[in-house]
């Protein structure tokens, strides 16, 4: 067991259960010790890979579709352009770079990144210094200012976000804890007392016994704050993740380390945990907070509306040379083939990965939804 996983046993051993909220808390965000605290994650090298540092295609096509956001709707003069989770800042730097043929909206923005990890942000730093623009960082969305119109953009970052499990069992349903078994190790139980009906979903009563409920409450309340944001102040957010539009039952918590799965207990603080991020309740939440949403779509869907095809030609024909330039095909570029491929095909990223917008109300439909 990690130290982390020796810190927890500990608590929990003095204090009694704990949620499994409060264990993804500690073991993704210990500041000594937590997940994302302590290292890089992202790349071969790493535990995973997301979609910007798949190909370049990715944040050009998000950061264009941030500026025709923000040109559908008047542009509104000092936008605030903000991403959750920058990762290794490619996402951005890539966005940046595409921003250059919309000068007007990259001159006036005022970029922020919500990265609490050390780590990251020296990643991030590195990947920024020559964009020609100032980034400044905040630790949370909270302490971001309000009185600008937000242009947001959360890749992979909801199913970060902490989780509460609860369990239909012969006594009703009842809230998933970690403990520990009798050997001392960390394992999951159920809570003793069951929990109102009024916490899960009306359909709870076609659930099967057994059946996983899965709740985001972080998630939910954030976006409901940057939904109120947009619709006070104007603007536009896309949030980008691998997850699911119908609601239903079934559990979705999971562990990697090195592009492998591994066991969710196993080693607090040394592999990635997510959860599939519920569509359905993020739009939810961004009613209430007074916005309103487009899709989910597929990424796939969304990529190929926004013209990465288009994109990925224009990249070949750039590596064609001008000798052969008149007679490049993309499927000479194997590498970007694969990339094109594996961000909208059906059976890689192009299904699984969906994309919600959020916008003001009467605002126009942004492009792609």
């Amino acid at each position: 067991m990690t130290d982390l996983g020796q810190r927890i046993a500990g608590l929990i051993a003095a204090q009694g259960p704990i949620s499994i909220a409060q264990f993804l808390t500690l073991a993704l965000h210990d500041r000594a010790a937590g997940y994302y605290a302590t290292r890089d994650p992202i790349g071969a090298a790493g535990d995973f890979i997301t979609a910007p540092e798949i190909s370049q295609m990715f944040g050009e096509l998000i950061g264009l579709w941030l500026a025709q956001a923000w040109e559908d709707q008047g542009k509104p003069a000092r936008p605030r352009l903000v991403e959750l989770g920058p990762g290794r800042g490619t996402l951005m730097a890539d966005a940046l770079r595409a921003l250059k043929l919309v000068p007007a909206f990259r001159d006036s923005v005022d970029v922020v990144l919500v990265e609490a990890s050390p780590v990251l942000r020296a990643a991030q730093r590195d990947a920024l210094q020559d964009s020609g623009v100032a980034i400044r960082w905040a630790d949370d969305f909270n302490s971001i200012p309000t009185d600008r119109p937000l242009f947001l953009v959360a890749n992979e970052f909801f199913d970060a976000l902490p989780i509460q499990q609860y369990v239909k069992s012969e006594r009703g349903w009842c809230e998933r804890m970690v403990t520990l078994d009798e050997a001392g190790a960390l394992a999951f139980a159920l809570s003793p007392v069951a929990i109102s009906n009024a916490m899960v979903p009306a359909n709870r009563d076609g659930a099967p016994r057994g059946g996983v409920y899965e709740y985001a409450a972080a998630g939910e309340a954030l976006m409901e704050e940057i939904a109120h944001v947009i619709a006070a102040q104007g603007g536009a957010a896309i949030a980008i993740d691998y997850g699911y539009d119908t609601p239903g039952f079934g559990e979705t918590l999971q562990a990697v380390a090195s592009h492998k799965f591994a066991g969710v207990l196993s080693e607090p603080g040394a592999n990635d945990l997510s959860a599939h991020v519920d569509f359905t309740a993020l739009g939810d939440a961004a009613v209430r907070g007074g916005a309103s949403v487009c899709g989910p779509v597929g990424q796939g869907e969304l990529l190929m509306a926004l013209g990465i095809v288009q994109r990925a030609e224009n990249l070949a024909r750039g590596l064609a040379g001008p000798a052969t330039r008149s007679s490049y095909h993309l499927d000479d570029y194997p590498e970007l083939r694969a990339a094109l491929d594996r961000l909208v095909l059906p059976d890689q990223m192009g299904t699984l990965f969906k994309a919600l917008a959020i916008v003001p109300k009467n605002a126009p439909t942004p492009p792609g939804f």
